[in-house]
């Protein structure tokens, strides 16, 4: 019972790390139409910024600067948005396929850099140490799970609260006109390259957070953890759940990862060991099925967002 309550911890733990990724894709693509494939990019700006501020002094290493953990997140969300500022400032303007194919580049760069500079970044040795939220109580691995899931917990809410509330202002109704007619909102007087900027920023630093949360939580970070299977695992959660709410993005992040956990365990109960390399690869097949089924059943996803024309409209049909 207690390896079963120690397991969904870990599990939920994971499964809400990405939720907050997910969360900060929604207000790029979900909200403000910005078509990022460069997730895995400023997810590992944010868990290596994180790393180098908060684990202990390395002296073959860069960094090491023994700072408390808030701050290394706090870090982490601030260099994740300030590359996708700059990020931003020469690709915003781009049409959707040119902007994806130049944000795929970022996380290549990324992961490149990740990997080369290994006074930095530890290179292919990664980074460990990394102090753990309640580190001190890791041989209780259930308690130890259980206040990690709850610390994620209030961070994912917090991320969910927060959005919800810019998304609902006249900030998040400007992104949403933007992305349904851009020329109309020019009309307006509304500065397109501006928000676009501004959603663009606000998604990298909450997937920043992301990545450092996720750091601090595993304990190691290395540049195999940033592959575009990252990228190509979000999306699926957030088409999956339902693109433009934010309840979707985490409700799908939920899903695909039960979907990617249950497959791995599957694969290790049943092919053999020299085979599971190669049938890894029905993981993918799998989240790949799930996602047809689900634009063949819901094509806005399982919680589709909500759109309102117009809230006199509604009262005016009796409608809340």
């Amino acid at each position: 019972m207690i390896e079963l309550l120690s397991y969904g911890a870990f599990f939920l733990t994971v499964a809400l790390t990405y939720a907050i990724i997910c969360l900060g894709l929604n207000v790029q693509w979900g909200q403000t139409g910005l078509f990022n494939v460069g997730v895995a990019g400023f997810v590992a700006m944010g868990a290596y910024t994180s790393a180098l501020l908060t684990t202990p002094e390395d002296p073959v290493r860069f960094g090491g600067f023994d700072l408390p953990i808030a701050v290394g997140w706090l870090g982490a969300a601030l260099m994740a948005g300030l590359l996708s500022v700059l990020v931003g400032l020469l690709t915003i303007r781009l049409r959707a396929d040119y902007l994806a194919i130049a944000t795929f580049g970022v996380a290549v760069v990324m992961q490149l850099c990740a990997l080369n500079l290994e006074p930095l970044t530890g290179g292919p040795f990664g980074i460990g140490f990394i102090p753990r939220p309640f580190g001190w109580m890791a041989e209780d691995r259930l308690t130890f799970g259980l206040l990690n899931l709850g610390l994620v917990v209030l961070t994912t809410l917090g991320v969910y609260l927060a959005l919800e509330r810019l998304l609902r202002s006249p900030w998040g109704r400007v992104l949403r006109a933007i992305r349904e007619d851009e020329q109309a909102a020019l009309a307006l007087g509304k500065n397109a390259f501006a928000f676009r900027l501004q959603a663009f920023a606000v998604g990298g630093a909450i997937m920043g957070l992301a990545g450092a949360v996720q750091a601090h939580f595993i304990g190691f970070i290395a540049p195999e953890n940033y592959v575009p299977m990252l990228t190509f695992q979000v999306w699926a959660m957030l088409i999956v759940g339902g693109s433009g709410n934010n309840k979707g993005a985490v409700l799908g992040a939920v899903l695909v990862w039960a979907v990617w956990a249950a497959t791995a365990a599957l694969i290790s109960a049943v092919v053999p060991p020299e085979l599971q390399a190669r049938a890894a690869a029905l993981q993918i097949v799998m989240i790949g099925l799930a996602i047809c089924i689900m634009l063949l059943v819901r094509p806005r996803g399982i919680l589709g967002e909500v759109r309102t024309v117009s809230r006199h409209v509604h009262e005016a049909s009796g409608k809340k």
